[in-house]
């Protein structure tokens, strides 16, 4: 895979809003909110799109969705509720060609449709 500004962001090249980050994962808000609170949420390893994940990545996918719990608790959206999204390539709006999960909250947001 190659790199991306994810990729940069874990390597700490890129400066960044990073609100979570341990040995697997790091977390920090979309530079283009789309809510009040809108973060990504990136494993550091490289895993271009959701057709990627390999049967052994399962506990780290699950620790990506706890790690979303983790955040909206602490910013204060759990209880109102949030959204969270992966998309996966160009027909499902990915951007970025690392798997991502976007965290998206702090007010009532809008139905999904399919077009």
């Amino acid at each position: 895979m190659s790199e991306t500004i994810f990729s940069k962001i874990i390597n700490h090249e890129l400066p960044a809003d990073i609100v979570y980050e341990d040995d697997a994962i790091i977390a920090f808000r979309d530079i283009n909110p789309q809510a009040p609170v809108h973060i990504l949420i990136v494993p550091k390893v490289a895993i271009a799109t959701v057709n990627d994940i390999k049967p052994e990545q399962a506990e780290l996918i699950g620790k990506m969705v706890l790690t979303a719990q983790q955040i909206a608790a602490g910013e204060g959206i759990a209880e109102d509720g949030y959204r969270l999204v992966i998309n996966c390539n160009r027909h499902g709006c990915q951007e970025v060609f690392h798997l991502h999960l976007h965290l998206v909250g702090g007010r009532q947001l809008r139905g999904i449709s399919a077009g």
